[in-house]
């Protein structure tokens, strides 16, 4: 990531503040990165240079897990617990769903400064107007179906913690296009590039959807895919995991530039294809590894509930990094 001169980034932080009715979470936040006393400007960008290999952003293969994260008894997240059980995982990422819990954003300010600490890189995926009020039970909260306005924040909280490194929106597809025409999508990456060019736009598609008809009207506004293995191009079942190299190269092959492909592997039970096994997470992890740009969990797994497969994702992933692919 840039560095940014202490004067703009105060008047960035100014102008968020200002933007937007903020929690009480967020304006503590906001108000303790000010204070901060920093040491001079030289010296912090000799220690970048210096430590910008171990940061989440130069490692070479995305690792992590999304959704189904620990909550306290009051709804809220347990972000400690979260922290040690992304660690034990040698997970480097973590997709946080803004969607079921209320104070998911505030959470999630609460978040991004531990994660930072322990080198975890951080996407925030938004449920599309599918999955939203009226026609769901919850919404993304605090700014709904707003999505121009969801790129404007996430990009300014992105300048105070640079490990937010991407926005994901799941199932970008079908009816949800109508809302997501690429005029609409355009309008959210200016607000991206306004604030910050870096962040990434990395939507969740299926693979029927990944057409060469997608291709061209959104190839150039994205920048990567997720991608829910189902083994779609046999009969989307949950119980065949010898497909994902094919997949994979099918999806490179439909853009006209380089696109990353991140892997989505199912761990919980899906509503209508049921619950994978231990071995076929296992397959697909292994595969994933080889052929695509990053393995993400679903969802986080409980090592207490799913000790089975968490010990596989812990050990699959300490095997990518030995192997040189998670570093």
């Amino acid at each position: 990531m840039k560095s940014i001169k202490r004067s703009l980034f105060t008047v960035l932080i100014f102008t968020f503040c200002l933007s937007i009715s903020c929690s009480s979470s967020t304006q503590e936040v906001i108000k303790e990165k000010i204070e901060e006393k920093e040491s001079p400007l030289e010296e912090k960008d000799k220690d970048k240079d210096k430590d910008d290999t171990d940061t989440p952003s130069a490692q070479i293969m995305t690792l992590g897990t999304y959704a189904g994260l620990p909550r306290l008894s009051n709804g809220r997240t347990d972000i400690s617990t979260l922290i040690k059980q992304l660690n034990d995982l040698n997970a480097n990422t973590y997709n946080w769903l803004i969607w079921k819990g209320n104070k998911d954003w505030d959470d999630l300010i609460q978040f991004l400064p531990l994660a930072t600490q322990h080198n975890i890189s951080v996407w925030v995926t938004l449920v599309p107007p599918s999955e939203s009020k009226p026609k769901a039970k919850w919404s993304s909260e605090p700014y709904g179906k707003d999505y121009i306005r969801w790129a404007k924040e996430i990009a300014l909280l992105s300048k105070v913690y640079p490990n937010l490194v991407a926005l994901s929106i799941d199932d970008f597809i079908l009816s949800n296009l109508d809302t997501f025409t690429p005029e609409y999508l355009g309008k959210m990456i200016k607000e991206f590039d306004k604030v910050n060019s870096d962040l990434s736009f990395i939507p969740c598609v299926y693979y029927d959807q990944l057409t060469l008809d997608f291709a061209n009207r959104y190839g150039s506004l994205i920048d990567g895919v997720l991608f829910p293995y189902m083994a779609a191009s046999e009969r989307m079942n949950l119980q065949n995991p010898n497909l994902v190299g094919n997949e994979i190269a099918h999806i490179r092959s439909i853009f006209k530039r380089e696109m990353p492909i991140y892997i989505d592997v199912y761990s919980a039970i899906h509503s209508n294809l049921g619950a994978t096994t231990p071995a076929y997470v296992e397959k697909v992890i292994k595969d994933g590894g080889v052929h695509a740009d990053g393995v993400l969990i679903y969802v986080h797994p409980n090592p207490s509930t799913e000790s089975e497969k968490y010990k596989i994702v812990k050990d699959e992933f300490a095997r990518l990094k030995e192997v040189g692919k998670g570093k």
